[in-house]
């Protein structure tokens, strides 16, 4: 993968990632898992490239441009869907409890 290539593919990610915000902000939640896992394909490829391509001075201020703006993306997205799982493991924790408390109540009416 030469420097251009890099930069596209930072750039594809930085796509993804917008769109990925738009899904939560809109609490599209299958097509965010589904954005998520373009972007890790995405992201697999640049892991991937080894060594990376060395950039000119341009394409390497414009590659940190894109990074910085993934970052945002990415902190807006868990800004949205943090509270949101927390609720999910709180529901799922209480209905463990509660399943508990069930089973041991069971138990002692057989006794």
């Amino acid at each position: 993968m030469d420097g251009l290539h890099t930069i596209l593919t930072y750039k594809a990610i930085l796509e993804t990632t917008g769109k990925m915000l738009v899904a939560a902000k809109n609490g599209e939640w299958d097509l965010l898992i589904s954005l998520e896992k373009e972007c890790k394909h995405l992201t697999d490829l640049l892991k991937d490239k080894k060594p990376e391509p060395n950039l000119s001075d341009e394409l390497l201020q414009e590659k940190i441009e894109i990074i910085h703006q993934i970052l945002e993306d990415d902190a807006q997205i868990r800004a949205i869907t943090e509270p949101w799982m927390i609720r999910l493991q709180e529901i799922l924790c209480a209905n463990g409890y509660a399943r508990n408390l069930q089973q041991t109540y069971q138990s002692f009416e057989n006794i």
